[in-house]
């Protein structure tokens, strides 16, 4: 069994024996405080039901999975949160413990899901398990130290308990982060760093809003009693409404990229998926080499239009093949390319990697060196099985000297041997 599988399945594990003590406690017990329960859960409930799907990327899925598809339910994860850190409801002091926390964030989670689960768009079982462990955690750190009567000894209920519940919710994000990036890099073998560095970066968007309500949410019943959840409900889902605009204008941006990256295979410069294929793998050599974030998304976009020179050519290239063109002329397209894609209105940073991807690699941005690579591999390997990629590799190890940097083809080399090249084209083609 591979390393990575035995994580997750660890994770998984881990959020199972907890959601399973979470319901024999409760239903040997019995709930403590069912007003607090029903509420709580009726609110994450109505979150899981305003959930939104993951916006379609460009690249493979193990790069979209990556960093950059969040919380998809942030009301249903504020509510968990502020279950999970509810000290008190009205000025009386709760009696709920971390085990009731969990049966109902699972319960009310599971009973949200329904509707998406029947049409085919429920979440994965990796968020549903960083969940059920991150409410766990939070719950762990917070509930017992207050059924002690510590917290309210020694900070009291104001602005020193208020900062308490801030330092826990730091620790829960951190919490989060570190699981959803160990989880990635079991599933795709990527660097953990950069993997880790995104999620930590996405606490900033949407992930503070959620953390910030939770809290928020926490205080105004401990003060206020169970009015004040639908209240402080609301910016949160306007704030998700900003968040779905947001995500569609970049879906659109996405599409119109690809569209016009498939103008090249349209006009027969160039053979069918080629783009695709570049873009799906060059993400994956861009992974292993540590890019994330904002370098990730011009490293695709960039693959995706790096052929986009050769419809300003009188006579198309054959195949498309700009690889095996000699120098000047893979110069002359490139720059080519850069001033087309200038016209798209696409950030600069992809037109330079667009115009630059012919230089000597000594002279290329990182990004540069990875689609020319991926691109020559492309080209040679023709997909035309096993012996055509082997043969293909080989070609671009001989020609580190100068025309490819020899970290980029190692990189090419490890994510090819781990996925395979048929994984790669079915990824980018799918």
């Amino acid at each position: 069994m591979r390393p990575g599988a035995v994580t997750v399945g660890a994770v998984h594990g881990a959020a199972l024996l907890l959601s399973l003590a979470g319901f024999a406690s409760t239903l040997w017990y019995g709930i403590d405080e069912p007003g607090n329960a029903l509420a709580f859960g009726a609110l994450i409930v109505l979150g899981e039901l305003a959930r939104w799907g993951a916006a379609p990327g460009v690249g493979a899925p193990s790069v979209r999975a990556a960093p950059g598809g969040r919380e998809p339910a942030p009301l249903a994860a504020a509510g968990a949160l502020a279950y999970a850190l509810l000290g008190a409801s009205a000025g009386t002091a709760t009696t709920h413990g971390v085990l009731q926390i969990v049966a109902v964030v699972v319960a009310a989670g599971l009973a949200g899901i329904v509707p998406h689960i029947a049409r085919g768009r429920g979440p994965g079982p990796d968020h549903v398990a960083r969940r059920v462990l991150t409410v766990g955690f939070a719950a762990l750190c917070f509930q017992p130290l207050y059924n002690s009567g510590a917290v309210v000894e020694h900070l009291g209920q104001g602005p020193a308990y208020a900062l308490f519940l801030v330092l826990l919710l730091v620790l829960t994000a951190l919490c989060d982060a570190v699981l959803a990036a160990l989880v990635l890099r079991a599933r795709t073998g990527f660097p953990y760093g950069p993997l880790l560095r995104d999620e930590l970066s996405a606490l900033l968007g949407i992930g503070s809003a959620v953390g910030a309500t939770g809290t928020v949410m926490a205080l105004g019943v401990a003060a206020a009693g169970l009015w004040a959840l639908p209240v402080l409900a609301v910016p949160l889902l306007l704030t998700q409404v900003s968040f779905r605009r947001y995500a569609a204008v970049r879906t659109v941006n996405r599409q119109t990229i690809a569209s016009l990256a498939r103008a090249t295979e349209i006009a027969g410069c160039t053979p069918p998926g080629h783009a695709r294929r570049v873009a799906a793998l060059s993400a994956a050599v861009g992974r292993e080499l540590g890019l994330s974030g904002a370098e990730l998304a011009v490293l695709e976009h960039a693959a995706l239009m790096h052929d986009i020179g050769q419809l300003s050519l009188v006579d198309p290239v054959e195949g498309g093949a700009t690889a095996l063109l000699p120098t000047e002329e893979q110069r002359r397209i490139a720059l080519l390319g850069g001033e087309v894609v200038r016209r798209t209105g696409v950030p600069e940073a992809v037109a330079v990697v667009v115009e630059r991807q012919a230089d000597p690699y000594r002279e290329q941005p990182l990004p540069a060196r990875i689609v020319r690579t991926v691109n020559a591999y492309d080209d040679l390997a023709g997909g035309e099985g096993a012996g055509a990629a082997l043969d293909a590799l080989e070609r671009l190890r001989l020609g580190t000297a100068r025309d490819h940097h020899p970290d980029v083809v190692e990189c090419l080399a490890r994510v090819l041997a781990r996925g395979g090249a048929a994984g790669v084209t079915s990824v980018a083609t799918g």
